[in-house]
């Protein structure tokens, strides 16, 4: 095994246990929170910050769109006046491509396909959901009615997408983005995992 899998997800869709199962599949590791743990211990950052900047939007467009001016990149002068939402991503993009580099495994959301998209070991995913299927899940999982549920899926996932789409040359969820979009409602978790460690499984075998 020597394939790094990337997940993107819509919220409730079960992607991150969707991308664990995959991972105990293939004995490897899966990185989700855990990659803000490391991120935060390797660039310095309290974890808290990091949690707080996790797939969300910048604050202020304004800013960031004049900070764009400046190049991205550990330039001194340019890194200190750098809002703080690019030096976490900037944090956690190093930590995927140092993950990337030390093995195979699963990583969960954070633009991680972006971030690897010059390595060619890596099968990148995105898992979508019907909204009946995910409303369900997270009235579960949170204990919900049915429209905090649903209008809690829309907000996460309009965070993950203009999150993506404003520090990714990609469009979120967008079928060119990746390799493989799948419905887990279609098969569930369970069904949708067996489909992709096939598919990696191949993908492994022509690239021998």
């Amino acid at each position: 095994m020597n394939t790094v899998i990337t997940i993107g997800r819509q919220f409730g869709s079960a992607g991150r246990e969707i991308g664990e199962k995959v991972a105990e599949y293939f004995g490897i590791k899966c990185y989700d929170k855990e990659l803000l743990s490391r991120a935060a211990k390797e660039s310095g950052f309290c974890e808290e910050m990091l949690e707080n900047h996790d797939e969300r939007p910048t604050n202020s467009f304004l800013y960031n769109l004049v900070m764009d001016t400046y190049s991205f990149g550990y330039n001194a002068s340019h890194f200190v006046d750098m809002p703080i939402s690019h030096k976490v991503f900037l944090a956690q993009f190093d930590t995927i491509k140092k993950i990337a580099k030390e093995g195979p495994c699963v990583i969960v959301g954070r633009c991680a396909d972006y971030a690897l998209s010059d390595m060619k070991n890596c099968v990148h995913i995105f898992i979508y959901g019907n909204e009946e299927t995910k409303t369900k899940r997270i009235m579960k999982k949170y204990d919900l009615d049915a429209a905090k549920a649903k209008d809690m899926c829309i907000k996460k996932d309009k965070q993950r997408q203009s999150y993506y789409n404003y520090y990714s040359s990609k469009k979120w969820g967008r079928a060119d983005s990746y390799d493989l979009c799948i419905n887990s409602s279609v098969l569930g978790p369970d069904g949708t995992v067996k489909l992709l460690t096939q598919y990696i499984e191949d993908f492994e075998a022509k690239n021998k």
